[in-house]
């Protein structure tokens, strides 16, 4: 730059952070200014005057702001909070900025991410629950009104540029298809660029991944070394180059959720056998060394008790000794996938330093949208769909014992043991899904930004909750609360400011009531009192008891840990608290308490709309679709019926699937062959065979599944038809009642994900005919075993 021009760059630089200083910014989008005055005919003539074209930015002096969010991790999992697992990126950034102590999230996925992104309760929201549990009650039906935009919606306009990478589980599951609507999908609030999957959880070998709202592929195999946390690493890092180096006075807002450490936990071996013999101890040693670190590293006080374990988790003596080498190889997996996303954040953070930009860059590192799982059930599992299907008794110790040596890798599915996700909460009582108690509720946060803090490597123990991060984020910018929002009064925030407690060590607290509710757990928060009751244990299948029936504990603000229950000694106070509790359940529409846990998936039950009604669907090739967008075939007799065309030397390839490896089903054609796969959780692959190659022409294909009845999970009989004639029969003696997957998608034409079928790999399965449709008929016991063109599926009957 010559020196000519450094003024007049100046000055304009000055001109426009004077303009964007005076916009209104209460009401969004900005309303754009109209240019009133003279207009010339002719633009030469000297009087031709316009004011120039200012970019939008946000108030001078506005942050960057990186907020990393990571998957059910627990207070005690993190080295930077004297855990077991190594977070060198934690420790660093923990030591340049602050360590917060009494951070609380909601007790499960979707209710923390959206309280996160909105700056308002769960229930507020309708996110009392995941959105696969959605009711039509406004505190549970997954929908996010319009009157409480999302703080990525405010930052946009206000000048930022906003990138979403990970997991996104805020779309209600009706809506998650090619044909939307998007408006809660990332892209639809506020964020500019989205890459990731939406859904609880993904297979971090083969996830299935969206770009904005457009499904991708991932950009090479697990054979090649793939895992998604580093896909999403270096996707984020290529993001914010590109910002940087094309807008490098504009903020950025980039929210990082990679997904880990839920299950599956897959991580390679390279970072699981850092582990190896580490945890033989087993997790009652553990939450003792966990302690010990926590009180070195004072992120916990001196005299903070170890609660009990409670009776419903076993002792780690009491662990038969064939099975504790598989129970610890569990949880040396799951250390090495903690580190290594933590990993793949450390990268993440030094692109912001070469960028030169991280001093600029107020940083939340969240260890945990709740705490550390306890849906492993108490042995583990090599498939966690077994778990999610009610069925867990069909892994036995001598299966386990087997499967050893693939846990943590692509032919595996796996989650630890609930008594690692306890140790995983020392030194709390409690796991993810309790949020009456602090093991649910309570995660390590570090916030980083130099700009604010004064004493970096300090620790605040000021009591605040996920939803106090909006309003710190838009204080940080000088930008207000918005009061119009795309000509939509808006809700106040109901979060408090962080800012106080970052500026100053002893500010006093401004967060003095919390409420807590998760599927009937439930817990309130008052100025250091804390009232609560475990209503439902995580991963108990036992009816709950009446509500009216739970046991309330309280806590004093001296207990740190809630160790000592004063109920009986001070009933007045608990009095107090329950009452307050129904005060806040009533605000911000907790009640109607809701304690169901299976029964809400099925949509029938839940009253929440479905995208697809009646008993038949029509599909054609390349469509790919989430499980709860294809019509359920479960437990019920059905069809799946292919119109084809086959070329001269016959065809290979997938015609239809649906799941994947841990469990579903194929319908495709091997050596021109028509074949049929059932796969039951991984364990057993019943595939039946047609007798004869599919004729080259154009022909029909069909699978018809008789079932046995009598209840779920029962088998049921296969046969195939070429042009309405039997070609083939065979058996399945028992199915997958619930779901297949948590992100496997039904696709028609390949199996994008891993592969349903042993009979094909994960890449090199598309069809090589043309697939002309594809239909799947519920009950199919009187049909003709061909559909004619007059009786195939009417599309505008369908939508009836």
């Amino acid at each position: 730059m010559n020196e000519s021009s450094t003024p007049t760059d100046t000055s304009l630089a000055a001109s426009y952070a004077e303009h964007n200083a005076k916009l209104p910014r209460t009401v969004l989008p900005i309303p754009e200014a109209q240019h009133v005055g003279l207009t010339t005919y002719d633009a030469k003539d000297p009087d031709t005057k316009y004011p120039p074209i200012v970019p939008l930015r946000p108030p001078a002096g506005a942050p960057n702001v990186l907020i990393v969010l990571l998957d059910d991790v627990g207070f005690g999992a993190s080295s930077a909070f004297g855990g077991p697992c190594h977070t060198p990126t934690a420790e660093r950034l923990a030591q340049q900025g602050l360590k917060f102590n009494r951070f609380h999230t909601t007790a499960l996925c979707s209710p923390t991410r959206q309280a996160l992104l909105t700056g308002r309760n769960h229930h507020s929201v309708g996110m009392g629950a995941i959105t696969e549990m959605a009711t039509s009650a406004p505190g549970n039906n997954s929908i996010r009104p319009r009157s409480k935009a999302p703080l990525a919606e405010v930052l946009n306009l206000n000048g930022y540029s906003t990138a979403q990478f990970g997991k996104c589980h805020e779309v209600p599951v009706w809506e998650v298809s090619p044909a939307g609507p998007f408006h809660q999908w990332p892209t639809g609030s506020g964020f500019e660029h989205f890459y990731g999957f939406v859904g609880g959880e993904a297979n971090q070998y083969y996830p299935g991944l969206y770009e904005g709202t457009t499904a991708v592929e991932p950009p090479k195999s697990p054979e090649e070394g793939y895992t998604l946390t580093e896909d999403l690493a270096n996707r984020a890092i290529t993001w914010v180059r590109q910002q940087k180096a094309l807008l490098p006075d504009k903020p950025f807002f980039m929210y990082f959720a990679p997904g880990a450490t839920h299950a599956p936990h897959h991580v390679p071996k390279q970072w699981s056998d850092k582990y190896r013999g580490q945890f033989d101890g087993g997790w009652d040693r553990l939450r003792e060394e966990t302690l010990a670190r926590q009180k070195q590293l004072g992120v916990v006080p001196q005299d903070a008790a170890l609660t009990q374990r409670h009776a419903e988790i076993p002792a780690w003596e009491d662990i038969p000794a064939n099975l504790q080498p598989v129970l610890a190889r569990q949880m040396e997996i799951y250390a090495g996938f903690l580190e290594q996303a933590d990993h793949h954040v450390g990268r993440l953070i030094d692109t912001l330093a070469d960028l030169g930009v991280l001093d600029d860059t107020l940083v939340y590192y969240i260890i945990g949208d709740n705490g550390a799982s306890a849906e492993g059930t108490i042995n583990g599992c090599f498939n966690e769909m077994t778990t999610l299907n009610g069925m867990p008794g069909i892994e036995t110790v001598d299966f386990l014992l087997s499967k050893i040596d693939l846990f943590g890798t692509p032919q595996a599915y796996n989650h630890y043991a609930v008594g690692w996700a306890h140790a995983l909460c020392t030194p709390y009582q409690w796991t993810k899904q309790v949020a009456s108690h602090w093991g649910g509720t309570r995660n390590g946060c570090i916030v980083r930004w130099p700009k604010a803090i004064q004493d970096a490597g300090g620790i605040r123990s000021q009591f605040h909750h996920v939803i106090d991060v909006a309003r710190t984020v838009l204080e940080a910018a000088r930008l207000p609360e918005p009061t119009m929002v795309n000509s939509i009064a808006q809700a106040p925030l109901e979060g408090v400011s962080m800012l106080p407690a970052i500026q100053d060590a002893n500010a006093p607290e401004t967060h003095d009531v919390q409420y807590f509710e998760m599927m009937g757990n439930r817990g309130i928060y008052y100025k250091g009192w804390t009232a609560c009751t475990k209503h439902r244990t995580p991963w108990s299948a036992d009816q709950p008891p009446p509500f009216d029936a739970d046991h309330w504990e309280l806590y004093g603000p001296d207990d740190w840990t809630q160790a000592h229950d004063l109920a009986a000694q001070n009933p007045k106070k608990l009095a107090e608290l329950q009452r307050l509790w129904l005060i806040e359940a009533v605000k911000y529409n907790v009640v109607p308490l809701d304690d169901r846990a299976f029964e809400r998936i099925n949509p029938d039950i839940a009253g929440r709309p479905q995208l697809i009604r009646g008993n038949s669907q029509l599909l054609f090739q390349g469509m790919r679709v989430a499980e709860f967008c294809v019509l359920t075939l479960k437990n019920k007799s059905h069809s799946v019926t292919a119109q084809l065309a086959i070329p001269a030397g016959g065809a290979n390839g997938v015609i239809m699937t649906q799941g994947g490896s841990v469990g579903g089903w194929a319908l495709y054609a091997k050596d021109g062959v028509l074949k049929y796969c059932y796969n039951f959780f991984g364990i057993e692959h019943y595939i039946v065979t047609a007798t004869a190659p599919i004729p080259a022409g154009k022909h029909q294909v069909r699978m018809e599944f008789h079932y046995d009845g009598g209840g779920l999970a029962k088998g049921g009989d296969v046969t195939l038809y070429y042009d309405g004639n039997a070609i083939g029969k065979g058996r399945v003696e028992q199915t997958q009642p619930m779901a297949f997957s948590a992100d496997e998608a039904a696709d028609v034409g390949c199996d994008s994900g891993s592969p349903a079928s042993p009979d094909y790999g994960p890449t090199g399965n598309r069809f090589t005919g043309d697939i002309e449709w594809v239909q799947i008929d519920i009950g199919n016991d009187d049909h003709n075993h061909l559909i004619r063109p007059e009786d195939r599926l009417n599309l505008a009957m369908a939508r009836q």
